[in-house]
């Protein structure tokens, strides 16, 4: 990574048995992905002052944030819901921080009109926040967070409480938002980490399993949930030099670019669209062929999502629904999975860890 990190968080909650090393560099946006439970939200609890860590260290600039206040760390939250205070109107919401900061009155208010603009909801000055839709009241939250000038943006899940047709302005209003700022984006959205993420961090248990540019971290996950999200086919083993072999199955595949030696934990990824269902095992050309059962049917306009699992691993398949209707498909129903070995991606699986930083970037 490039540039003087911005942020170094290496702490550990045992309360919630989270213990991971995160950096963030100036100017960087990470998400944070994970499962229910991961420590996600307890992560940014912990660089917000809102939780005191068992152990170790928060640093933003080189600042050791350990005693300091949650409104003197330079740090905002933006959280699921606005939590806007509900005595005063959008434009004084937004005013409060710089009014916190020692800014004058006017100033203040001069400040906050010029970001409630810029979120879009000038209009809206005077309002309270119950006067405001979910959309309106998530976008003043925003402004609010801004207008406090803060060096480390954190937002929670910021789009989960708001309805599906809003979202998408939202989420376009963070990314013009985010870019060039520092910032740490928990999400269980595909679609925010690409957008809004420079870098994604895969939270499971309390351990980073997986970290890496956004969209290499989408396209070639090597973590379960990183490959859910994604909406890809995973399958964890052994390599044996031609297959992925682990929980009774095996899955043939290519090499990637870091391929793993025979007898190395590998990770087996490919699409759904790349697997065909068919009742009995076809012959013809070298391919995986997976008895599995169906658990579920998923519509898809003119198509389907067969779930099924094979072995203990859940798997998916993209298929015609004139296939479906063809097979008289139906959970429970045995169903042989048929991929090709050309279009399963085999990687080195990554070991859950802590997180380590680079020597020269944790600092003595």
């Amino acid at each position: 990574m490039t540039g003087t990190p911005r942020l170094v968080y290496d702490a550990t909650v045992a309360a919630r048995d989270v213990t991971l090393r995160l950096e963030v560099a100036e100017g960087e946006t990470v998400a944070l992905l994970g499962p229910n439970g991961a420590g996600k939200s307890t992560v940014l609890g912990v660089i917000a002052g809102l939780l005191a860590p068992s152990s170790g260290r928060v640093e933003l600039d080189g600042r050791d944030l350990a005693g300091v206040p949650p409104h003197r760390r330079e740090v905002a939250l933006l959280a699921q819901e606005p939590l806007l205070f509900p005595h005063l109107s959008a434009l004084e919401n937004v005013a409060f921080g710089p009014r916190s900061r020692g800014d004058g009155r006017s100033a203040a208010r001069t400040g906050a009109r010029e970001w409630l603009d810029r979120v879009g909801v000038g209009d809206l000055a005077r309002r309270r926040p119950h006067q405001l839709s979910g959309g309106q009241a998530q976008r003043v939250a925003v402004a609010r967070a801004l207008a406090a000038e803060p060096r480390l943006l954190l937002l929670d899940e910021p789009m989960a409480a708001l309805d599906v047709d809003v979202a998408p302005a939202l989420r376009h209003l963070l990314r013009g938002v985010l870019a060039g700022r520092t910032a740490i984006v928990v999400t269980h959205d595909a679609l925010d980490a690409l957008l809004l993420a420079d870098r994604v961090a895969v939270v499971e248990a309390g351990r980073i399993v997986e970290q890496g540019p956004t969209t290499d971290v989408l396209s070639r996950p090597r973590s379960a949930f990183a490959a859910r999200i994604a909406g890809l086919n995973l399958v964890s083993g052994r390599w044996d030099g031609s297959a992925v072999r682990g929980d009774g199955i095996a899955v043939s595949g290519l090499p990637s670019d870091d391929p793993p030696a025979p007898g190395e934990d590998a990770v087996a990824v490919f699409s759904p669209t790349a697997v065909s269902v068919f009742r009995d095992p076809p012959g013809g050309s070298p391919r995986n062929a997976l008895a599995a059962t169906v658990t579920e049917l998923e519509p898809l306009g003119d198509r389907f999502r067969v779930r099924a699992t094979a072995g203990a691993i859940p798997l998916q398949a993209e298929v015609t629904a004139a296939a479906v209707a063809e097979l008289a498909l139906v959970p429970g129903d045995p169903v042989n999975l048929i991929v090709k070995a050309t279009e399963v991606s085999v990687h080195g699986a990554l070991r859950a860890s802590s997180g380590a930083l680079p020597a020269d970037t944790v600092g003595p």
